[in-house]
């Protein structure tokens, strides 16, 4: 056996070890494995270029030769694939046109196997240690520097986009250099060894060398830049099962990572450049943008949220926050943004806020009769009080009771009672101000605070509301006849104030007013019911 199909064999040797280590080494997952297998076409070329040199049977020199070229078009191939798949465009293919890189390769490995009509390669002296090549060699030749221009396109696309982050590039030009060294050994024996084999003597392993040093420069990326870490892969997947959609941009806003649940959201893909301020020109902001742009668009190394609503299929609401990501250094080299979608705490805040608002009104309404209770009157008065004290402004107030009520009790029940309660109460809304304040002040006794009236508008409100309610009727369960009611009315107003400040005695000057129109009531009811009266007073004192 000749000392070339020896070096031949060192080579594979120091291939497999290669295989071995990255494969021990390497934490990958079944679909990284695909690189192994391209790895095993790499040993095929100086495994079967040493089975060939081993035999002296020209049948068996035959099959290892033609297994040795079979090897090289799919090594092409595989070639061209990782190169896809480094370059970050392996997103935009789609399966057939995977399938479809294989073509060529298959087509090429078809006719060395077949050998029609030896248009592949010829024996010479009867042997294929020493072999002639045919016009199928060079027509796989040809396939051979299609897939090496392919490849060189999408790597040099990769180096000239914008898009391309700079660690991809570093990956990208020592994979080039790995490419162009396997392209000069293989030319190199392609012309020495056949073009000038009948003046030149055989250099043996020029293909084997190039395959074992452009193998080196690949394994330098795949440990150098951790091309298959399952990490990393692991990354994707925690990235891809969050509840919260997320970008992940570099420094030229360019889109580097997407996850899945920001899908449903906005339809962006790996390598778009993301427009902060289009995309908030787009929804609704709760609040002020403007802080939010600038620091965004300053890249400053700090935390930012902003709530926006967008209307898609329903009305959604998210809490959209940006992190820094920063190097070695603490520079910022890109953005995290994140959206947290929030609209079931956003609609139970608000169902908790209206439940709450029911609450307060329940608890300052009288829950007869639907107008204000004794409690909120009270403390309202004791606002309106003090502010009409300070601004000198004149108000009054009306106290009015209905006439017999308790005959209508005794008569027809308290049911019906309580239904002449609430349809008085109501007759009175209908007839003032929507700026007064009507207060069940207790049984069947009523209290009207008028802002802003003085006497003269008083008496007038007080007239309307009187004959509102004797004008009314109730019809009731099956009483013929329908209810009707009268009330007897005391009135007050407040016109001049003899000190400029509030009185310490406040809540006593309060119950003190109070006490005066219901004296004015009573004389009302003194006085034959059914009337109103008002009290003389019109200044304020303690």
């Amino acid at each position: 056996m000749s000392s070339p199909a020896w070096f031949d064999l060192f080579l594979f040797l120091l291939l497999f070890g290669l295989f071995v280590y990255v494969f021990v080494t390497v934490r990958i997952t079944n679909l990284h494995k695909v690189y192994f297998l391209f790895h095993f076409f790499m040993m095929f070329w100086p495994l079967c270029q040493f089975a060939t040199d081993l035999t002296q049977n020209p049948q068996l020199q035959l099959l290892f030769v033609l297994l040795s070229f079979v090897s090289i078009p799919m090594l092409a191939s595989g070639w061209l694939l990782l190169t896809v798949f480094l370059t970050g465009y392996a997103n935009q293919f789609r399966t057939r046109r995977f399938l479809l890189l294989f073509v060529p390769a298959a087509l090429a490995a078809a006719g060395v196997i077949l050998n029609p009509y030896t248009l592949f390669v010829n024996p010479v002296e009867g042997g294929y240690i020493h072999r002639v090549y045919g016009p199928w060699f060079w027509m796989m030749v040809v396939i051979l520097v299609g897939y090496f221009l392919a490849s060189l396109s999408f790597l040099f696309r990769a180096l000239k986009s914008s898009k391309t982050l700079l660690t991809i590039k570093k990956q990208v030009r020592i994979t080039l250099w790995g490419i162009y060294v396997l392209a000069a050994f293989a030319f190199m024996d392609v012309l020495l060894n056949v073009v000038f084999s009948p003046w030149l003597p055989i250099i043996p392993g020029l293909t084997s060398m190039g395959i074992l040093v452009s193998d080196l420069f690949f394994v330098f990326v795949i440990k150098r830049y951790k091309v298959f870490d399952l990490v990393s892969i692991a990354h994707e997947d925690v990235i891809n099962t969050i509840p919260y959609g997320m970008l992940v941009l570099d420094e030229n806003e360019s889109i580097i990572e997407v996850n899945k649940a920001l899908r449903f959201f906005i339809d962006v893909s790996v390598g778009d450049l993301f427009d902060m301020e289009k995309f908030l020109a787009s929804v609704h902001v709760e609040g002020s943008s403007k802080e939010f742009l600038d620091r965004y668009k300053q890249k400053e190394n700090t935390f930012s949220q902003l709530e926006i609503i967008a209307q898609r299929e329903s009305e959604r609401h998210y809490i959209l926050q940006v992190s820094p990501i920063v190097d070695s250094y603490q520079m910022p080299i890109g953005h995290i943004i994140t959206f947290q979608d929030v609209s079931q705490e956003r609609y139970l805040v608000k169902e908790l806020s209206k439940a709450n608002q029911k609450l307060e009104e329940m608890a300052l309404t009288d829950s007869l009769t639907d107008c204000f209770n004794r409690r909120y009157l009270t403390e309202q008065l004791t606002k309106e009080v003090i502010t009409n004290i300070r601004n000198r402004t004149p108000f009054s107030l009306i106290l009015f009771d209905i006439d017999y009520f308790k005959a209508i009790n005794d008569r027809y029940g308290h049911v019906i009672g309580d239904v002449v309660l609430y349809r008085t109460a109501q007759t009175v809304k209908q007839s003032i101000r929507s700026s007064d304040v009507l207060a069940r002040y207790g049984g069947e006794e009523f209290l009207i605070y008028l802002p802003h009236a003085d006497r003269r508008l008083a008496e007038q409100l007080a007239e309307r509301v009187r004959e509102a309610i004797e004008s009314h009727r109730v019809r009731v369960g099956n009483e013929s006849e329908p209810i009707s009611v009268t009330v007897s009315v005391g009135g007050l107003t407040v016109e001049r104030f003899d000190q400029e400040q509030v009185s310490d005695n406040l809540e006593g000057s309060l119950v003190q007013l109070l006490a005066d129109v219901d004296k004015a009531l009573y004389q009302a009811k003194q006085k034959g019911r059914n009337r109103v009266e008002f009290a003389d007073r019109i200044s304020w004192h303690a």
